[in-house]
């Protein structure tokens, strides 16, 4: 199936080739590395009160509003709300996220951050924020505007890429 476009980058031509696997082996060592997984360890925890990025992104949306229908949890997500569900029941077996019943529609289940979640999110939130304030340190303030406008860009351009596999199916 072709999904190309006609900006697609001509990978027959060397410097291109090059450049797309640079970047291959960086996103596979973004996701993958001995240095990301050590990194996740120490903000997320590591054993067994470690927490997945998964549910670190649903602690980070649960902590935003006092509650969210799981059905808009999953959408902010960008899950499958089966996906969304699992990120909570695992969030609830750790006491970080609860589940109730609609105070209007009893239909509706509504999740929010217990108090414990609240005070571990926190704690994520914190060493997130000093590990990052480390990890750019060396680039200068251009550098860093450059990086977040084309990490932008590269989002956009997945999503847009992604869009296309699933029209065309």
């Amino acid at each position: 199936m072709d999904v190309g476009t006609p900006e697609q980058v001509d990978l027959t031509l060397e410097d291109e080739r090059l450049a797309a696997l640079h970047i291959g082996t960086a996103w596979k060592e973004l996701r993958r590395g001995a240095a990301m997984s050590i990194l996740r360890d120490h903000m997320f925890g590591a054993g067994k009160d470690a927490l997945e990025p998964g549910q670190v992104d649903t602690l980070d949306l649960l902590v935003q509003q006092p509650a969210w229908r799981m059905s808009d949890l999953a959408d902010a997500l960008r899950v499958d709300p089966s996906t969304a569900t699992r990120a909570v029941q695992r969030l609830e077996r750790s006491g970080l996220a609860e589940r109730v019943p609609s105070a209007d529609d009893g239909r509706v289940v509504m999740v929010s951050a217990t108090s414990l979640g609240v005070r571990r999110h926190d704690a994520i939130d914190e060493r997130r924020r000093v590990s990052m304030a480390t990890i750019l340190g060396p680039f200068t303030p251009e550098e860093r505007q450059e990086m977040a406008q084309l990490m932008t860009r590269l989002v956009d351009s997945l999503d847009a890429f992604a869009e296309r596999l699933v029209v065309r199916g």
